[in-house]
């Protein structure tokens, strides 16, 4: 395949309204996983730590999406409309929105625009059905009333106030409530030409919708393309799916690859990456997070269930990825994994990537292996998009960030005999001046077996503006004439930090930091907290 230029990012995730938003939660190792908003559902309707409990759920955690102000004139829809769209509809609108505008083209020429498709991966049905279907249920509610006693009159007024709790079908429920139109709404609302399409691939959709996007941009049917993954459905059903399989943590904590990992956490998320031919983006100067150098697509194969993942059905996925970048996969310094925290899941990944090492001699404990699950949950048909950018990112910044929740590696994984360790702070990404530059994978992998490996590589060559948007809580930038004249003043501040005014000094430090002129030939060092 071509190289494929990351040119746009935007993101809506538990906490975090924008892009900056998640990646500040992702480096400061924010936690955002809380107990279930009533804006969801009732924790004392459906919640009991039974796990064997009928029509219950033993988790009241997850990963919520924040209040969004949306203005539905900006995007000309009617506001009578959106009592009965789907909350995934209108907010897809906005990613897409943030997404073409950080990429530059959210004022796009007609030209281009009629060459920019759209495909996402969105799972299932949308949250919308369940009140439209729910409001069917009247005859038996009528039924059952009447086996109570009660008067037709009586039972015409309960089904009346009944169906109040739900939405009226109406001309405007059956797109409202339809997966495919949440791209057909971006299209829409964005006027772009392109393909318009949503794919299921289960918890892999968004990877799955990726290399369908990049097959129009190699294929020359398109110059630009949208696409990412979808989720806003953490409704009680969709708690009671994984509580009955059942694949919640029984602590309410999700722990990619330790010890003590018994379960996952879901999460909601709509992540959108715009994407270009990489020798396009460079002639039209955009800007480039990370090049997509290969994507590489497997299934398990027959196998003991439908569910149940198969380390060797994930490493053809591996392989075949390495395989179509042209370099070995012990160049990679970060794999960001499918890692939902449960069990079996983590130990098969976990497997194939050591399957996938067997020919590849590579030094132990070289590559960060991290799952951004840990901070946000599980996001279903959102989950590789979330993961993609996270690692994009990463690449962008030169910053390997952390995974939470890790006390002590899974003993069974026997980690520190391979490749891998796992990233527990955020560390400044080295890399020799002859080394090749830097390289990260990305898994995703969903129930069915169908497996997607994406592989990305750090843009060489700089920008001539200013590119990063990384921010941090307090910096402090120290300099002097000579080296050990810097050694000396950091062992005097380090002195001062130890006394009793230590947090006024700190801040003090802060302070002078943001007006610090430093001529370019003096030593310096920063810190960043």
């Amino acid at each position: 395949m071509k190289p494929i230029a990351i040119i746009g990012l935007a993101a809506l995730a538990p906490n975090a309204l924008t892009l900056q938003d998640y990646w500040e939660n992702i480096v400061n190792a924010v936690d955002c996983i809380t107990d279930v908003p009533p804006s969801r559902w009732e924790i004392d309707d459906y919640y009991s730590p039974d796990v064997t409990a009928p029509d219950k759920t033993y988790c009241k955690r997850g990963g919520f999406l924040p209040d969004v102000d949306f203005d539905p004139v900006e995007f000309g829809l009617p506001p009578n409309i959106l009592e009965v769209t789907d909350v995934s509809q209108l907010l897809s609108l906005v990613v897409a929105r943030d997404a073409l505008a950080d990429a530059g083209y959210k004022e796009a020429p007609a030209t281009l625009r009629q060459r920019t498709g759209v495909i996402l991966g969105v799972g299932g049905g949308q949250k919308l059905m369940t009140p439209l279907i729910s409001r069917l249920q009247y005859p038996i509610w009528e039924k059952v009333l009447r086996s109570m006693g009660l008067s037709d009159a009586d039972i015409a007024r309960a089904i009346e106030k009944m169906k109040l709790a739900y939405i009226p079908w109406e001309e405007n429920s059956f797109p409202g409530m339809l997966g495919n139109v949440i791209s057909g709404r971006v299209a829409n609302r964005l006027d772009l030409g392109g393909v318009n399409c949503v794919v299921d691939a289960a918890c892999a959709s968004s990877l799955s919708a990726l290399k369908m996007a990049i097959a129009e941009l190699n294929d020359g049917k398109a110059d630009m393309m949208i696409s990412g993954g979808v989720d806003t459905d953490n409704s009680v059903s969709m708690y009671l799916s994984f509580s009955k399989t059942p694949a919640f943590s029984r602590a309410n904590q999700i722990r990619p690859f330790d010890a003590e990992s018994d379960g996952m956490m879901i999460g909601e998320g709509i992540g959108m990456i715009v994407l270009k031919r990489l020798e396009d983006a460079e002639r039209d100067g955009d800007k480039i997070y990370a090049v997509i150098k290969a994507l590489g697509a497997s299934s398990d194969g027959k196998y003991k269930s439908i569910y149940a993942p198969r380390d060797t059905g994930q490493v053809l996925a591996l392989q075949r990825a390495y395989e179509e970048a042209g370099f070995s996969p012990n160049t990679i310094g970060l794999v960001e994994a499918h890692g939902t925290g449960t069990v079996a899941g983590d130990i098969t990944e976990f497997s194939s990537l050591n399957l996938l090492m067997n020919d590849h001699q590579a030094d132990l404990q070289t590559i960060a292996l991290g799952s951004v699950k840990s901070q946000i949950g599980h996001t279903k048909s959102a989950a590789g998009a979330m993961s993609l950018i996270k690692t994009a990112l990463a690449l962008h910044h030169k910053i390997l960030p952390p995974t939470l929740n890790i006390k002590q590696p899974n003993p069974k994984l026997n980690i520190e005999q391979t490749p891998f360790y796992l990233n527990t702070e955020t560390r400044p990404w080295i890399r020799p001046a002859s080394a090749p530059p830097r390289r990260a994978g990305v898994s995703s992998f969903g129930f069915g077996g169908t497996n997607f490996h994406v592989v990305l590589e750090e843009y060489a060559n700089e920008h001539e503006e200013a590119y990063r948007v990384n921010r941090t809580s307090d910096m402090i930038l120290l300099t002097a004439p000579t080296p050990q004249a810097l050694v000396n003043h950091i062992q005097t501040i380090l002195g001062q930090l130890g006394n009793g005014d230590a947090r006024n000094y700190y801040n003090a430090l802060v302070e002078a930091s943001q007006t610090v002129q430093i001529p370019s030939d003096q030593p310096r060092v920063g810190f960043v907290s």
